[in-house]
């Protein structure tokens, strides 16, 4: 059966792989995420995606004391635990874990395969966030995104995805506003097609959050297989982001923030070797209203104890 036909499933013992004409995925049941995203032979991921809550402090967010009352967020940022997994194909939900996945056999074809992973912040209190990936016969994945709003949680700096890729990507083309924005830095920017080839960090005097880009309808990502030692040949690949319903948020750059908040000075941060990109749902402002000190404007602020739901396909 040809793969344009189908989707190629292979049910492993801590794995789950998707496998069509162009494309191969695996899902992590041990990783708690989508492990590897292979196109044309490429690998895209360095790590499994998951959640992010933090972005880099500004000079604002200290002089406002932001870090105090919502630094959990950044220990919530940097470790988060799986707590569940779901695998549906073509409508039915299935039980791949051993020993019930050996009931299947070597050659199982679906139309469409959606893998669900629910985790759990180590907040006080706790609340979960649900990342669907759907896949289906083109070898797009719908990524949803769902957060679970709870009483007496802090604010919020960010909520998304964030992926790291295994090398420095040469630059990146997307469709949005112009320049670095944020929601309450962005009524001087202009809609149209960008291409940026610089993904240093802003010379800021003390590294901090920056590269954040608004309202975005679609973004290219492209490396040069020549860096990865697994190829020979140096011709350019690409991932593209697109948005699904509403427009999304991003940056693009060398750097986690937990990085890019333990360096006081550039020289501090390491070589940039790897690409991390985040996709937003939400982003809170920046503020700066007297330089530093007043908190960001409660219109540009994300509460915690609201429900928050996005999404987007990777093509």
């Amino acid at each position: 059966m040809a793969y344009t036909d189908k989707l190629r499933v292979v049910y492993g013992d801590y794995t789950l792989g998707v496998h069509g004409e162009g494309f191969d995925y695996i899902f992590s049941y041990a990783q708690g995420g989508l492990e590897s995203i292979v196109k044309n032979g490429y690998e895209w991921l360095y790590r499994c995606p998951k959640p992010t809550f933090w972005r880099a402090l500004t000079d604002n967010d200290r002089g406002s004391r932001f870090h105090i009352k919502s630094g959990s967020w950044l220990s919530a940022d940097m470790f988060i635990d799986c707590k569940g997994i779901k695998v549906i194909m073509d409508g039915k939900e299935q039980t791949p874990y051993a020993p019930d996945n050996n009931s299947y056999g070597g050659d199982v074809y679906a139309d469409e395969i959606v893998v669900t992973y629910t985790y759990e912040t180590i907040t006080t209190p706790e609340t979960t966030v649900l990342v669907s990936y759907t896949v289906d016969v083109s070898g797009k994945i719908r990524v949803d995104v769902h957060y679970h709003g709870v009483q007496g949680l802090p604010e919020l700096p960010v909520f998304g995805m964030r992926f790291i890729m295994p090398t420095l990507a040469d630059k990146y083309l997307y469709k949005g506003l112009s320049g670095e924005t944020y929601p309450d830095r962005k009524a001087g920017a202009k809609e149209g097609i960008y291409e940026i080839e610089d993904l240093s960090l802003t010379q800021y005097l003390v590294p901090q959050e920056c590269g954040m880009r608004m309202d975005t309808e679609w973004l290219e990502i492209t490396r040069h297989t020549a860096l990865d030692n697994s190829r020979t040949d140096s011709s350019s690949q690409i991932l593209r982001i697109e948005k699904n319903g509403e427009k999304f948020a991003f940056s693009c750059l060398p750097y986690t923030a937990s990085e890019i908040e333990n360096a006081l000075h550039h020289e501090e941060l390491p070589p940039a070797r790897r690409t991390v990109l985040c996709v937003y749902g939400a982003v809170r402002g920046v503020g700066g209203i007297d330089s530093w000190g007043t908190d960001v404007e409660e219109g540009y602020r994300i509460s915690a104890e609201d429900n928050i739901d996005y999404s987007f396909t990777i093509c």
